[in-house]
């Protein structure tokens, strides 16, 4: 019942993430991250409410809000600058998503290029015909993809050769670990490596 007024009562906001390239030490993108100041439970993270967002059918609107109000914060940044959300997987197999990304952007003046959307493997599985058109139509509008939480799921690289996306995201475990376990600083580099071979940032 809470969530369904967050949205009216301008609870939720985003905070936005760096993303820094390693070879310039320059900013060259931000992630946005949704917050819900709750009126009574103070500031929560996503974790706490984003199942209960999906379970409603919340999910499709407060995504929706997301994609506009980054883009629109997106557009006062530097020309060169990206701007990274994350889509679900609920998300993706609807057909209201392209269009919502389409607006959002002619809104927000914002070139396609600049916006990354982070899906995740779980999204993948359901090959639905919404999901793949969906992916096509956001590729052939120029729209950035990347795989988030890559080496997670049950066929990473099948969707790897699939999807072809722009960038992908090594899940946190392995990145956190990297200069304490060799098997993890093994593992990152290996995909390092294959990401440079398919020209993956």
């Amino acid at each position: 019942r809470d969530l369904r007024s967050a949205l009216r009562r301008c609870e939720l906001f985003l905070v936005f993430q760096p993303i820094v390239s390693l070879c310039t030490n320059r900013v060259v993108g931000n992630e946005a991250l949704l917050r819900w100041r709750h009126p009574e439970l103070g500031v929560r993270s996503p974790i706490e409410f984003i199942n209960v967002s999906e379970e409603t059918g919340l999910i499709h609107e407060i995504g929706n809000w997301v994609i506009f109000q980054a883009c629109k914060t997106a557009a006062s940044w530097p020309k060169d600058t990206r701007v990274a959300v994350n889509v679900s997987a609920n998300q993706l197999r609807t057909a209201g998503l392209l269009s919502c990304i389409v607006n959002a952007l002619t809104e927000s003046n914002l070139r396609p290029g600049r916006l990354e959307l982070e899906i995740t493997e779980t999204a993948l599985i359901d090959q639905s015909e919404y999901v793949l058109a969906n992916l096509k139509a956001l590729r052939d509008l120029g729209v950035r993809i990347a795989l988030d939480d890559f080496g997670t799921g049950h066929s990473s690289l099948t969707y790897l050769r699939k999807l072809s996306p722009d960038s992908i995201k090594i899940e946190g475990s392995f990145v956190r670990d990297v200069l304490t376990d060799p098997g993890c600083a093994s593992i990152v580099k290996s995909v390092i490596s294959l990401s440079k071979d398919l020209h993956i940032n």
